[in-house]
Order: structure tokens, then sequence, then C-alpha cells
């Protein structure tokens, strides 16, 4: 299953970048977005970087068909490969279960803003059900990015 997300910040693209390479940023959207525990790790490399977030998220209230696939707890480790500024590839395995999150995360500029945009695909490989299973992994990476957003638009306000 195809997705696209993009969010919007009042800051040039330098400035989201700078953040999203902040590992204080990292761990309030850890935070933010209920994750039981979770481990953060960023490397700096010329202009690139490489952001890990290793989380474990509740599963409470999510379709029983899910529960049964996920257990109590979502464990899933999110990897970004940042070249520079102006993108990412994106990689979020959710071990020991069969399926995947492949996509790219894009920095642009939009006048005096910068539009983030995580475009993908989710694949889970279990017969009958992957297709309701990836829809609710979709739904879940859309209201992961919407925190992100939101503890974005904070810190970019100096609320950190």
């Amino acid at each position: 299953m195809k997705f696209s997300f993009s969010m919007s910040y009042d800051a040039a693209p330098d400035r989201v970048y700078a953040m999203l390479g902040e590992p204080e940023f990292r761990e309030q959207v850890c935070a933010a977005g209920y994750a039981v525990r979770h481990n953060v790790s960023l490397t700096h490399s010329g202009t690139g970087m490489t952001v890990v977030m290793d989380q474990y998220l509740p599963t409470r209230g999510i379709p029983p068909v899910a529960a049964k696939f996920v257990g109590e707890e979502l464990h899933i480790v999110q990897t970004e490969e940042w070249s520079g500024p102006e993108g990412a590839s994106l990689d979020i395995a959710i071990p020991g279960k069969p399926g995947w999150v492949k996509g790219a995360i894009t920095l642009a500029a939009a006048g005096s803003r910068t539009v983030e945009t995580i475009t993908g695909e989710v694949k889970i490989n279990v017969p009958l059900v992957g297709g309701k299973l990836e829809k609710m992994i979709e739904q879940v990476i859309e209201a992961a990015m919407r925190n992100e957003e939101r503890v974005g638009h904070s810190w970019l306000d100096g609320d950190r």
C-alpha cells in the first residue's frame, strides 16, 4: 500500500533539518507519541546524518485482527539516512513480523515555509488480512507524522 503525507513548518529548510538532527527533538517526538519505551540514536557525517528511533508503541484500541498480529505493543525501528538537508531514505522495520515500510523524506522550501513530504510503501505479508494490517500501519505512520509536526511547531517556536 503506497502512502504520501506532507507536513508544513514556519521555518526555512536548513532550520527544519537542524531540528530533525537534534536528539532532544527526537526524544520529545517519541515521548509525545506515547512510546512505552524508546531509544534514539543520531550519527552526523558531513552534511548527512543517520537517525534511528527504536520504539515500542501501545496497541490499545486497535482492531482485534491487528492485535492478534502485533500483540500488546508494536515494536518499530525507524531508520532515516539523510544525504543532506534535501532528503532521506526511510526504512521502518517491524522486528519479528512479516512486514516492512520503505520510503523517502524530502524537505522543500515553499516561500518562507518548509514542506516535509514522506512517501513510501507498506507491505505486510500475511494472507487474507495483510491489506487490513497495511491500512492500520499506514494510519499509525500518519498519526506519528502528525505528532512529529506538532512537536516540530513547538520546537521551532522555542518551546523545548
